[in-house]
């Protein structure tokens, strides 16, 4: 299938290359992009600069796709993989062992795959995520705020074979003036949420069972992938 894809940068990248980027990023070394040219141009901006919203295709038949938004995975499959990369404060015992049990159980074989298809990390998931291994929040106030959340999906090259299909077919340039005030307001507004719901451990969000568990709950019950309590 041929897919389009955005990259947001400062820069114009006709050419990605295979084994550069930043390892601490969502999935590690990697090509991050999404399928709105929206938010690609929102993350290419800051205050007082513009950026570039690159634009490629790729034909991803025959790749390896891990699809970390699909029914196959739950969010903590998500969580695992930020695990490996992203620093967490993880500041005692139980919080360590919370780590490890979702490392452990959830863990995803992505070393070998093409291309990671996941929700992006920005500050407000990467809170609830952090919040919820901190016990403030609950499994699905963390699902809720992720799955819910409208920053995107990241669309991300991870091997040679990927870097070899991707073609790119332009650019437009992100105007500051217009995309970084829309930057802003959203994440403002989604970083009031996390603080909200951190401040308020043990509530659940309107219309959501009483059944809700919370790290140390699942630890406990040794609940596992697949779990119905999950979906």
């Amino acid at each position: 299938m041929l897919r389009r894809l955005y990259h947001g940068s400062d820069k114009i990248i006709r050419s990605p290359k295979f084994g550069a980027g930043n390892p601490y990023d969502d999935y590690g070394l990697g090509f991050y992009c999404t399928d709105s040219s929206r938010l690609a141009g929102e993350w290419a901006v800051s205050r007082y600069s513009d950026g570039f919203v690159n634009k490629y295709t790729i034909n991803d038949t025959g790749l390896r796709i891990i699809d970390l938004t699909s029914p196959q995975y739950c969010i903590l499959h998500w969580l695992s993989a930020l695990l490996n990369y992203r620093e967490f404060d993880i500041s005692s015992s139980q919080l360590y062992q919370a780590k490890e049990y979702i490392r452990t159980q959830f863990d995803i074989d992505y070393q070998n795959c093409d291309c990671i298809v996941g929700w992006r990390a920005d500050n407000c998931n990467f809170t609830f995520a952090q919040n919820f291994i901190n016990g403030a929040v609950s499994y699905r106030e963390l699902r809720a705020a992720v799955t819910g959340s409208d920053t995107g999906k990241q669309f991300v090259l991870k091997s040679n074979r990927a870097f070899d299909r991707i073609v790119f077919d332009g650019y437009k340039i992100a105007w500051s003036a217009e995309r970084y005030p829309s930057k802003m307001t959203r994440d403002r507004a989604a970083m009031e949420r996390a603080e909200i719901a951190a401040g308020r451990p043990g509530t659940l969000p309107k219309g959501t069972a009483g059944d809700d568990l919370f790290i140390t709950q699942l630890i406990e019950n040794a609940v596992m992938p697949y779990d119905s309590r999950l979906i």
